[in-house]
């Protein structure tokens, strides 16, 4: 694997290239990103994937990418304007895209702005909770997490995150009737740390799941856009959303293994099909539905 460190607009961004040990893959490269994820989590579906040439990278402020344009928000646009930057750096597209949960997010705002460095576009779960016919209820959901975590903690706004993501549904009063999720009960911490710099509990990823894509940008593309959702995922969160975008586009969602982080292994104590979840790409990559 090759690491990279690449100068864009207010950002340093590191990227990895991991190239077949037998000899030049003639396909494109496949390049993978997620937010707040980075690169780290795609490791153990890039091992399942070792004849293929891959990009992956961190994202602007997270994990070994720095920034210095004074900001700590995550923006879908100036995301993508750094995914087009290592496109360009590996040698400029088209490359097929597997893009993750706000990384999907950024995905649809990089088609949408490049639609020449992206043949293939799988983008898996994005949370676009403004496209939701529920928008107002799940963005007060949304907006709790933020409460719990600048009130408690991390902890507490983590417990709160995943009561969010795990309710089937529409946001209806039931759901804002619950008590709140105790951090015991799912194995977190109930001391609070102090910090309020987590790019998925606070307002720093707002921008992400407010974004709404040109659908009409998206449907103009030579990209070959494709929806996915994860066959565990049901009729939470990100599983409406997946299945709202995908309406959007005129198409069903294609369904992958597992859940919506289905591509990982135990990296973050939920581990996925990782094994699975490669066959599955690489078939929609070559053309399935």
């Amino acid at each position: 694997m090759e690491t990279h460190t690449l100068k864009t607009d207010g950002a340093e961004i590191v990227y990895d290239v991991r190239r077949p040990a037998g000899g030049t893959d003639q396909q494109p490269p496949l390049v993978m990103i997620g937010q707040p994820m980075d690169a780290g989590g795609f490791r153990a579906l890039a091992e399942q994937l070792p004849e293929r040439t891959m990009v992956t990278y961190d994202p602007r402020g997270i994990g070994r990418s720095t920034r210095s344009d004074g900001r700590v928000d995550h923006t879908p646009e100036t995301q993508a304007e750094d995914v087009h930057a290592v496109i360009e750096a590996v040698g400029g597209g088209p490359v097929e895209l597997f893009a993750s949960s706000g990384g999907a997010v950024t995905a649809l705002a990089l088609v949408a702005r490049y639609p020449g460095d992206v043949s293939t576009l799988v983008a898996h779960e994005p949370p676009l909770i403004k496209i939701l016919p529920d928008a107002e209820a799940a963005w007060r959901a949304g907006t709790g997490i933020r409460d719990s975590y600048y009130q408690g903690g991390w902890g507490a706004g983590m417990a709160t995150f995943v009561a969010m993501t795990s309710w089937e549904g529409e946001f209806t009063d039931a759901y804002f009737a619950q008590p709140a999720p105790d951090p015991a009960a799912f194995g977190m911490p109930t001391e609070d740390d102090g910090k309020r710099d987590d790019p998925l509990l606070g307002e720093r990823s707002w921008a992400i799941t407010s974004y709404r894509p040109d659908t009409a940008a998206l449907t103009a593309a030579p990209t070959r856009v494709v929806i996915a959702v994860g066959e565990e995922t049901g009729d939470t969160l990100t599983g409406r959303t997946a299945k709202a975008i995908a309406e959007q586009l005129g198409q069903q969602p294609a369904v992958f293994p597992s859940h919506h982080g289905g591509f990982a292994g135990d990296e973050y104590g939920y581990p996925g099909k990782p094994a699975e979840f490669a066959v599955r790409l690489t078939e929609v990559l070559g053309g399935a539905s």
